[in-house]
């Protein structure tokens, strides 16, 4: 189990101020959108984002620090239904608390100024996965894909009323789209905020419903949306579309969409991040006497020179024929490994003349005259 105050790297004393001064630095340094989509810095998003949704509450905090996590679960503590946050989950949290600081918008590509909590809320993100061919991956491509999202319901225009009526304001939390608490503990006394049991947090009331929405202000439909997929990509990289998942309820701001890129298996190549690698079959006279020889490329076949007197096992480097970097300059190499092919099969005439090449060759070089075999070398970069 991590410890919550070493994962934001503050005291167990640390004042309010301090947990949301740390995390607001670790979340701006890993933020998903700062670093690519990058598997690692997500995670460790996630992690500090846990940390500070327990230890700024002080309820949870509370029972975390007497019990543990165990205490969040519901294993001895006040707090319960506790669960490690998806990335979905910790963006809305950072966004919630940060969204509205200036500059923010601007850095994550996000709509300025957050919303108010009494305000309409911000629909959910939609994820999905969008599979690609290499080809694809090598030139990069624009899609257009078809989503079952919610949009506004265009009876109530998205206010959740039926026209001719509109919304009231909350007489429980008088607008605020929340309610307080005072408890006494042995820990003192602490104030809980919880969103208004009347209006569900939005601060307003609706007598009529909307009878097409139900009173959402939004309905379920299908809305095409295009993706422009950079060159490079690869699987479990993603990229997100800002304001273009879920409407919010009753006028609330669009979530994200979500892309997971899963770029399908080419039996041609094995990939290692922007370089290639392949291997062609040729023949004992291709080897012996040099030959051009064709070999697979991305986009289409390419010409391959090989020289005279070539081993079998032999790997050339074909500059700038793999794949692009991703969001950067530069282009991986393609990496070409020559194998001897043997036939399984002979002509009467093919196998004479094998015979006679026997013949000629009845030796091999002498084991001192050989160059260092591969377990030679194998073992000399390893120290043995």
């Amino acid at each position: 189990m991590a410890d919550f105050y070493s994962t934001l790297g503050v005291a167990r004393d640390a004042s309010d101020d301090d947990i949301k001064k740390a995390y607001r630095k670790l979340a701006m340094q890993y933020h998903p959108d700062r670093n690519g989509g990058a598997k690692e810095a997500e995670e460790k998003f996630k992690l500090i984002t846990e940390a500070y949704d327990v230890l700024r509450d002080p309820q949870k905090r509370a029972a975390y620090d007497r019990y543990g996590e165990a205490g969040l679960r519901g294993g001895g503590g006040p707090a319960g239904g506790f669960h490690h946050v998806d990335l979905s989950e910790a963006l809305n949290i950072f966004m919630r608390d940060f969204g509205g600081m200036g500059g923010l918008g601007d850095l994550f590509g996000a709509a300025a100024g957050g919303r108010q909590s009494n305000g309409p809320r911000t629909g959910s993100d939609v994820k999905f996965s969008l599979p690609l061919t290499l080809s694809e991956v090598a030139t990069g491509v624009e899609k257009t894909v078809t989503l079952k999202l919610l949009d506004p319901c265009d009876r109530c225009e998205g206010q959740g009323a039926e026209p001719g009526s509109k919304a009231t304001t909350c007489t429980t939390c008088a607008g605020t789209g929340e309610v307080r608490r005072a408890q006494r503990s042995f820990f003192g006394q602490f104030v809980s905020v919880a969103p208004c049991p009347t209006c569900a947090g939005e601060g307003q009331v609706i007598a009529s419903p909307c009878k097409k929405c139900r009173g959402e202000g939004r309905v379920r439909a299908d809305r095409t949306v295009k993706i422009s997929v950079p060159a490079g990509v690869a699987t479990g990289q993603y990229m997100t579309l800002r304001g273009q998942g879920n409407v919010g309820s009753r006028g609330g701001p669009r979530g994200d969409v979500l892309v997971l890129f899963e770029v399908d298996d080419d039996p041609r190549f094995e990939r290692d991040g922007e370089d290639l690698y392949c291997e062609v079959l040729v023949s004992y006279p291709q080897l012996v006497l040099g030959a051009d020889v064709t070999v697979p490329g991305i986009t289409g076949e390419l010409s391959l020179r090989v020289p005279a007197g070539t081993h079998s096992g032999q790997v050339f480097h074909l500059k700038g024929r793999g794949l692009p970097r991703v969001n950067a300059t530069g282009v991986g190499d393609l990496h070409v490994r020559v194998q001897l092919w043997t036939p399984e099969r002979l002509s009467p005439r093919e196998e004479e003349l094998i015979r006679e090449l026997a013949e000629l060759q009845r030796g091999l070089p002498q084991q001192q005259n050989r160059s260092k075999g591969f377990w030679s070398k194998m073992k000399e970069a390893l120290g043995a």
